[in-house]
């Protein structure tokens, strides 16, 4: 009887989460077998995956689970907009892809796609479509999370000249099924369905189907070039836009009141003092809302020229979500 061919192995970082899980599948899908290191393993379970608990911040954990992987993905990020203390942001983003990154070294790992953020890249005053290469600085970084994302990359690339294969990719916004925290993106949409958005700002998106971005993942590995980055995005939108749909989807009403920005910026700056106070997060957090101030658009032309990225509509993206909100309990 032939000898059964071995699965090969990659270790994954953010399984429980929203794109983690999905990129998780996808690998599944394609014959890998899974070590996803979890600070706490799911109730939910996939078969493929060998759970081991720890923290990305601390390096014996990562280094027990991934000896032996041919891969790795680092797909793992404190995404929040507010934290009681952000040194936890930095903690998680930018000590703990050194640490990942510094262990797939050691242990003599092939390949390493490394999840960054569009947060990450540059911005075209003029609203736009940014790629890989438009110029940024890291003065340009808004709040903690986009300065932490920013930071990581810049520590991961170190690793280039160590001699480790990291691919770099950058998600845009991500929507589908599965945003179980929910993210600050699939908030917006359940407190859309929950009729709390009486009104808007005028901003823009670039928005993607998670399960593009998983595919994304896998592509990279596959054909991604070493020390590139890739924009995994897909249709530029306002919120207006988003919301129009939205209400084509779901029959809820879109808002039709366009807030100014500058009377918001005020109000979000007077509710971050007060949470300085109360520690408690504020009703929206004032690095929000200057993210607000541009247009994030980006041209995922690289990625789908060079990896085959596909591009599901935004539309089914954002029907499947709605779908699997209501059916989660999300929506009231």
């Amino acid at each position: 009887m032939p000898e059964r061919e071995r699965m090969p192995v990659a270790f994954i970082t953010g399984a429980t989460g929203f794109i983690g899980h999905h990129v998780a599948a996808a690998l599944i899908r394609r014959g890998w077998s899974l070590r996803a290191l979890c600070r706490k393993q799911p109730a939910w379970s996939m078969a493929g995956i060998s759970w081991h608990t720890g923290d990305i911040r601390n390096p014996g954990d990562i280094m027990s689970a991934i000896s032996g992987a041919e891969a790795v993905f680092h797909v793992a990020a404190d995404y929040r907009l507010w934290a009681a203390n952000p040194k936890e942001i930095y903690e998680s983003n930018v000590a703990g892809t050194v640490n990942v990154l510094q262990a797939a070294l050691a242990a003599g790992v092939a390949r390493v796609v490394h999840t960054s953020s569009v947060g990450a890249l540059g911005l075209h005053p003029d609203g736009s479509p940014a790629d890989e290469n438009t110029p940024v600085s890291l003065n340009d970084m808004v709040g903690h999370y986009k300065r932490s994302k920013f930071l990581a990359e810049r520590e991961a690339e170190k690793f280039l000249d160590k001699g480790l294969a990291v691919v770099f990719v950058h998600p845009s916004t991500p929507v589908g099924p599965g945003d179980f925290k929910p993210t600050p993106t699939g908030k917006i949409i359940v407190d859309y369905l929950n009729r709390k958005m009486p009104a808007y700002m005028d901003t823009g998106l670039n928005l993607v189907d998670v399960r593009d971005v998983a595919e994304g993942h896998c592509l990279a590995l596959e054909k991604g070039r070493v020390g590139e980055r890739y924009i995994l995005g897909n249709q530029n939108l306002t919120l207006a836009e988003i919301f129009e749909i939205l209400e084509t989807i779901s029959k809820v009403p879109a808002p039709r009141v366009k807030l100014p920005y500058t009377p918001i910026l005020w109000l979000a700056g007077i509710l971050r003092l007060i949470s300085l106070v109360t520690r408690k997060e504020p009703l929206f957090p004032y690095e929000g809302v200057k993210m607000a101030a541009k247009h994030m658009y980006f041209d995922p032309s690289k990625a789908i020229r060079e990896l085959g990225f596909p591009q599901t509509p935004v539309e089914t993206a954002l029907s499947d979500a709605v779908t699997w909100f209501k059916l989660e309990g999300y929506v009231k």
